[in-house]
């Protein structure tokens, strides 16, 4: 149902609420980002619809919390005008990769304080929210107390020398930030001292149980993604503990507390309402999709790095309000997207990030192809830009591309003139069989997009895709066809005509610019993902549009050309140079053994204390020894910033 060109729920029917993790305003994303959530919601999204079920997919970005003050004064500007700007560089972003929002909303509104207000009192009024006087570490530099994720230091349980204050990237386990060892500012690299200030704290204790019993009851229905599962009930099994929800900070929601002027609710606490609260900037009856959960299914797309905050800390909020919500049924997480083998890094230059995948002149359709041919569901995968052009060159050209040209131009040709013949004369098994083949493809597609396995609908797709060629190729259309069995051949053309009008809708959700390209040479309008192809949607009659390229030839020379301009190689080349570094350390350390074993053997203690000294000598007033130089070296090499 749309009002006032509102989509909004309809009773009885399947609806559908999808939100991708809304991305954090002070940064450019990256591939890995753009596959975790938006790209693949998006494709679910267009499913949906392309499925004739009432779909709203809202996303926009977290523009609140320490992060962006920090890096708001990193460019000397206002919190307000980084968000600005951020918030347009995303929205372009998006907009380059066709990804289709039906709102790309902001935090920072009067909906989000209003809703997530109600929420945090309503919260303190069941008993779930507690002020306690906490420890807090402070910098005096810019004079600021710090969110947890902006102390860094080594982490206590595993030694990782690059753990975050609220959580260690390579052990998993939750920490303080006071716990660290040789804690430093991530904005200033001051060591911060503790200073003591009074917060909020949401009893997530006391929300155990129920958000326990809700998650195993979801998890089981709505068939969450592995890695979900298991960081949930990771969470849940090691107990839950209380967790602050207010923030020392200006930039974020006010909190509804007397006392708290100067305070606002924690970044990780509100961000999930963002979802509720850009709802109820695209509609006054948001309460239409988030109130109401007999009618609405919510599927959930997000890296597993955010699974904590949709599993558990939001669904307690929920929950802990007494209120009627619509909570999550589906999550859809991922693991993570490497480049050439390393990660991706914005200050290093490494990786391609979404505002510069255009300048390889490749169209935003083969992009989408490949990330989402890669998307990394079950573990990590990898942006090889090998496999990017051999993709391009034979999956879509050879395949896809071929088949639907190859058509196209034969009905274009002087045989036909582009008007589709009488189809109908000529029949034989193997049109039957062909039908039986492509609509057995057809269900295993809609039931792996049903079940959001998103990597496996497009090989299927690109499966039936395959079936259209070979369709072409058994029943060798060509000149001689048309002139020695007219009836056959336009009843293989028909056949292939509707074939390629299938195609057009189940590659849309993932291809959208090449479908929209097949509906303009097929001259006709798109038709909804069946669940049985009839083969009928292309009549007799019909005239079609002019053939043109889907896609192009990638030179297998621009490889090299685009690791080079997006700094693949660079990781490679300090390794090599860390290692040649090494080993120069090694035959230095070999040669004063030798001098040392040789000095020893000629009596004189002269000799090992010279050696000696040459070991300890080197490092005065700060200078470093040839092997933290050499350690100093590899720590840079493998340096990953994601």
């Amino acid at each position: 149902m749309v009002s006032g060109s509102r989509i909004l729920p309809i009773d009885g029917q399947k609806n559908i609420l999808i939100t991708s993790a809304l991305p954090y305003v002070n940064n450019v994303p990256h591939l890995g980002n753009i596959i975790g959530s938006v790209l693949s919601a998006d494709v679910f999204s267009r499913y949906c619809k392309g499925r004739g079920l009432p779909t709203l997919f809202v996303c926009g970005t977290d523009e609140y919390g320490t992060a962006t003050e920090t890096k708001a004064i990193e460019e000397k500007v206002t919190p307000q005008e980084l968000c600005d700007k951020y918030h347009k560089l995303h929205s372009e972003v998006y907009e380059w990769f066709n990804i289709g929002f039906d709102i790309f909303g902001r935090t920072p509104t009067q909906q989000q304080t209003d809703i997530a207000q109600d929420i945090f009192t309503k919260l303190y009024k069941n008993g779930y929210l507690e002020e306690r006087t906490t420890t807090q570490p402070y910098c005096e530099t810019h004079k600021s107390f710090l969110a947890d994720r902006f102390v860094e230091g080594q982490c206590p349980l595993c030694g990782y020398i690059d753990a975050r204050g609220d959580q260690c990237d390579k052990c998993g386990h939750l920490l303080d930030p006071l716990d660290l060892i040789n804690p430093h500012c991530k904005l200033d690299g001051a060591t911060p001292v503790p200073r003591e200030t009074k917060h909020t704290f949401i009893l997530l204790d006391k929300l155990q149980s129920a958000v326990s019993d809700w998650s195993k009851e979801s998890s089981k229905r709505g068939a969450w993604s592995s890695n979900g599962v298991s960081i949930t009930e990771k969470w849940i099994n090691e107990g839950l503990k209380p967790r602050g929800i207010t923030r020392d900070l200006k930039w974020g929601t006010k909190v509804p507390l007397p006392g708290y002027d100067d305070k606002v609710m924690y970044v990780w606490f509100d961000a999930c309402i963002g979802y509720v609260s850009i709802t109820a900037n695209y509609t006054d009856e948001w309460e239409k999709w988030w109130r109401n959960p007999d009618n609405v299914s919510l599927y959930q797309f997000l890296g597993k790095d955010n699974v904590p905050f949709h599993t558990v800390v939001f669904p307690s909020s929920q929950l802990g309000t007494g209120d009627k919500w619509t909570m999550l049924h589906h999550l859809s997480t991922t693991e993570y997207l490497n480049y050439e083998k390393g990660k991706f890094s914005k200050s290093r230059g490494i990786g391609v990030f979404g505002n510069s995948a255009e300048k390889t002149g490749i169209p935003s359709d083969v992009w989408r192809y490949y990330l989402l041919s890669h998307r990394p569901e079950t573990g990590d995968s990898e942006f090889e830009w090998g496999a990017f052009i051999a993709d391009n060159n034979n999956n879509l050209l050879k395949n896809l591309g071929n088949f639907v040209n190859r058509i196209i131009k034969f009905v274009n040709s002087n045989i036909y003139n582009s008007v589709v013949p009488d189809y109908t004369k000529f029949t034989i098994p193997y049109f039957d069989e062909h039908k039986k083949t492509v609509n057995e493809a057809l269900a295993d597609y809609n039931s792996q997009l049903e079940a959001v396995k998103l990597k496996a609908g497009l090989a299927t797709a690109l499966h039936i895709s395959y079936l259209g060629n070979k369709l072409l190729q058994d029943n060798k259309i060509d000149n001689k066809l048309s002139q020695e069995e007219p009836d056959k051949c336009a009843a293989v053309v028909g056949l292939a005509l509707n074939h390629v009008h299938l195609l057009s809708a189940i590659i849309g959700p993932y291809m959208p610019s090449t479908a929209t390209s097949i509906l303009a040479q097929l001259n006709t309008t798109a038709i909804q993902i069946p669940d049985t192809w009839s083969a009928d949607t292309i009549n007799p009659g019909h005239t079609i549009g002019k053939a043109a390229y889907l896609f192009s030839q990638i030179k297998p020379e621009k490889e090299q050309e685009w690791k080079e301009m997006f700094g693949g190689s660079e990781l490679q080349k300090a390794k090599e140079e860390a290692a040649a570094k090494a080993a120069a350390k090694k035959a230095e350390k070999q040669a004063k053994k030798d001098k040392k074993a040789a000095a020893k053997a000629a009596g004189g203690g002269e000799g090992k204390t010279s050696v000696e000294d040459a070991d300890k000598g080197g490092k005065t007033g700060g200078e470093k020894t040839a092997l933290e130089e050499v350690t100093d070296g590899v720590k840079q090499a493998t340096l990953q910033t994601s």
